[in-house]
């Protein structure tokens, strides 16, 4: 099962991007699979790699080596290896970076860790990914008011 963010509904219907649970369990894998390698499997090897588990070692060795074989197949190059600094993003903090907190006032959203501790961890991960930067992505005030301003109503 994964988890279906309503700000990406689009997303899952043709799977043509990764979702962004489907991301953070890359992350945690440390490997990061370019767009067009994502775009060059099956919709069934992406519903596989969407779906399976990867919380206990095992689970996460068995999905890494399936994407290394996967996608070396498709594309002819293996995803490319994330740090370990990369990798500890797939588990992000209570306390929001202050690049996301300010990203979130820019658009009128107040965001401090009381509302970060609201949030579970695929919520936290995906705010981040989507704000933590200097450059928000566009679906970056669609998070937010699905996951903070829909709850504070």
């Amino acid at each position: 099962m994964i988890r279906q963010f309503s700000f990406e509904a689009e997303i899952y219907q043709s799977l043509s991007c990764l979702p962004m649970a489907a991301r953070r369990k890359l992350d945690r894998l440390g490997l990061k699979v370019s767009l067009d390698q994502w775009q060059g499997l099956s919709r069934g090897e992406r519903l596989m790699i969407c779906h399976a588990p990867a919380s206990m070692p095992d689970e996460c060795d068995a999905l890494r080596l399936f994407i290394d074989e996967v996608a070396v197949a498709r594309s002819g190059s293996a995803p490319r290896r994330l740090s370990d600094e990369s990798r500890k993003e797939a588990e992000p903090p209570a306390e929001p970076p202050p690049a996301l907190v300010g990203n979130a006032n820019a658009v009128g959203v107040a965001l401090g860790r009381r509302e970060c501790e609201r949030l579970d961890d695929d919520e936290r991960y995906a705010l981040i990914k989507l704000g933590g930067s200097a450059r928000p992505s566009h679906n970056f005030k669609a998070a937010l008011d699905e996951f903070i301003v829909s709850r504070a109503r």
